[in-house]
């Protein structure tokens, strides 16, 4: 039996590369393609049991609340999920037993991949500091790839007792040094002609490690998209991150 999905934010660049995808995919029916303002209550006449939210920050939290509170899983790849409404959200996934929830910062399994590196390779280092690249028409700095990577390294590092990195900067009145998330700096760049891009620079006494992603297309991001649509049902809860789906034995 196919998978029902409806896709939330149909109108968009990723929207419109998860509907080609599903549409593509053997085992998947596409049931419904939501796009801004219209109803959620469709995603439910449309029989849906899946539900991919790929629209914008300030309908996110609202339209998978929706989806859990009719029993119906979801993968997001929608960014704005603080840490507070991600703990909202395991309160009502409690109260639903069985409702599974994927929300990943990033669906491209090169990048997932070069984060969780970064992450066991950081232990290692003295310095640590990222750099993101995306087009300019994204609403929200730094990408929630770098936070998450950033996440990732900071707790690495705590766990292994490593301190934070050297930086004798005193005086930065215009922000040169980037944001601080989690004890890394973090620098945005935003540039037509770019896509989604990341550096996790690391640097040590007489070396430097550059691990870096690239997705030149949004057509990167649908393999993942796709394994979180087929593994959310059996992952009943919250998971934050793909890496949570991805046996990576670090």
């Amino acid at each position: 039996m196919s998978m029902k999905v409806a896709v939330v934010g149909a109108g968009g660049r990723m929207g419109g590369e998860a509907v080609k995808a599903v549409n593509a995919a053997a085992d998947m029916e596409l049931v419904a393609q939501l796009r801004r303002d219209d109803p959620l209550e469709s995603i439910l006449d449309a029989g849906a049991t899946h539900v991919v939210d790929l629209s914008v920050p300030d309908a996110t939290e609202r339209n998978v609340r929706f989806a859990v509170a009719h029993g119906l899983h979801a993968v997001v790849g929608t960014t704005g999920w603080s840490a507070e409404k991600l703990e909202s959200l395991r309160e009502l996934l409690a109260t639903t037993p069985g409702v599974g929830v994927l929300i990943a910062p990033n669906f491209a399994l090169g990048s997932v991949l070069a984060s969780a590196f970064a992450a066991k390779a950081s232990r290692y280092f003295e310095s640590v500091e990222i750099v993101e690249l995306h087009h300019p028409d994204k609403v929200d700095a730094p990408s929630g790839t770098a936070a998450r990577t950033a996440e990732l390294i900071g707790a690495a590092r705590e766990e292994a007792g490593v301190p934070a990195s050297p930086d004798a900067t005193q005086s930065d009145p215009l922000g040169a040094r980037g944001a601080v998330v989690d004890g890394v700096h973090v620098h945005s760049v935003r540039l037509r002609g770019l896509v989604a891009h990341q550096e996790v620079l690391l640097g040590g006494p007489g070396e430097q490690l550059t691990l870096r992603h690239d997705s030149y297309d949004r057509a990167s991001f649908m393999p993942g998209v796709l394994l979180g649509l087929r593994e959310v049902s059996t992952r009943p809860g919250l998971t934050h991150g793909l890496d949570g789906y991805l046996d990576l034995g670090l």
